[in-house]
């Protein structure tokens, strides 16, 4: 697919933006790194910076709401009779993730934002990243069928959401925060769902 010179453009100046922005707070901190410093990094006017990102906290999430995207076109290109749990473990572990910064980042919210802030934010995008899971389950038929299959279909895309979110909020915690230790807690949280929980605790 072809993408229009503009949307290819914007897709380059929010990456350019989101690196001038890691090098920076890495380097020097977030309080410590302006909104005006990132723009002059990534070669481009505050006015633009602003175009892309309320604020230089945003960027601190940058990596979440990129994935998310990553996800969605790495799910929809899942062979559509592949298990859900393997399709979005699969989906997951094929996005081109930074295996250096990706940690680095994690620390810097975790140290530098105000928890609340963190958690809202992870909320919102485990609730993004439940409805393209949904979305694939429904196919081209989001309508179809009865009410308890609806249901069905949004409690296993809450809980598939759920049990990766928990393994990364997990993974946030531990001081072990390497890109392989991400993968791990996610693959055993995405077969901890498909073998069942039982009356484990």
């Amino acid at each position: 697919m072809i993408r229009p010179a503009q949307t290819a453009r914007s897709e380059r100046t929010r990456a350019a933006l989101r690196q001038a922005a890691a090098v920076r707070f890495l380097a020097q901190g977030v309080e410590e790194t302006s909104a005006e410093q990132i723009a002059a990094d990534a070669g481009v006017s505050l006015r633009t910076f602003y175009r892309h990102f309320a604020s230089k906290h945003d960027l601190l999430f940058a990596d979440y709401d990129e994935g998310l995207h990553w996800f969605r076109t790495a799910l929809a290109a899942r062979p559509a009779d592949e298990p859900i749990v393997e399709s979005v473990h699969a989906a997951i572990m094929s996005s081109p993730y930074d295996e250096a910064a990706l940690p680095k980042i994690a620390m810097l919210r975790a140290d530098e934002l105000d928890p609340g802030r963190v958690v809202r934010h992870l909320r919102q995008v485990e609730a993004d990243f439940a409805a393209a899971v949904e979305e694939r389950l429904t196919g081209d038929h989001p309508h179809d069928g009865s009410g308890d299959k609806r249901m069905r279909i949004a409690v296993i895309a809450r809980c598939i959401a759920a049990a990766v979110f928990g393994a990364m909020e997990a993974w946030m915690l531990d001081p072990e925060r390497s890109l392989p230790e991400l993968e791990r807690r996610t693959r055993d949280a995405l077969q901890l769902l498909a073998t069942g929980i039982g009356d484990r605790s």
